[in-house]
């Protein structure tokens, strides 16, 4: 950002860091000019404030007459649902009708990643990360297992997520 200023460069829009804690402190893994599927899925449900007045005052630059954020102080977790072989693409087998979305439980939410609708069938799959189940909860435990339970209810042949997501911060 420094370095855009110190140029005359502006920069509207989103940077995303992905950071990894370890055991010497904050790592950066990558920086992106995008929220990347699954970070945002995670971390917008706690969001309050308005989103998309958000992005046109990032758009319009002014941003910095925005109001501060509000955030839930809810714990989030969001669980991808991935289709077999990802993320090796040559592997996957595409077109498969998903099935389970009409028995999510309460408090999870969907995110529609790599689905489409085509007449006859309805939702298949179009992608590596099928979709996230992302849920709030008042601690990590809940918000991992009301993620994990509408993970469990999206069904499609090969699909899988990992059941470890948040484990450790339990």
């Amino acid at each position: 950002m420094r370095e855009l200023a110190a140029s005359g460069d502006e920069f509207r829009g989103v940077l995303y860091a992905g950071l990894m804690l370890t055991k010497s402190g904050v790592r950066a893994i990558e920086f992106n000019a995008r929220f990347g599927d699954p970070e945002a899925q995670a971390v917008l449900p706690r969001l309050q404030s308005d989103l998309v007045a958000l992005a046109l005052a990032s758009s319009k630059g002014t941003l910095a007459s925005f109001p501060d954020l509000r955030w839930s102080p809810q714990a989030s977790v969001a669980v991808v649902v991935a289709s077999a072989n990802y993320p090796d693409d040559a592997a996957m087998t595409l077109g498969l009708q998903i099935r389970g979305l009409a028995e999510i439980p309460r408090g999870a939410l969907i995110f529609h990643a790599g689905t489409k609708f085509e007449p006859g069938k309805g939702l298949v799959t179009d992608g590596g990360r099928v979709v996230t189940s992302a849920a709030l909860g008042e601690t990590v435990a809940e918000a991992r297992e009301k993620a994990l339970a509408g993970a469990r209810q999206v069904r499609f042949p090969g699909a899988f997520f990992r059941s470890d997501i948040a484990e450790e911060a339990v």
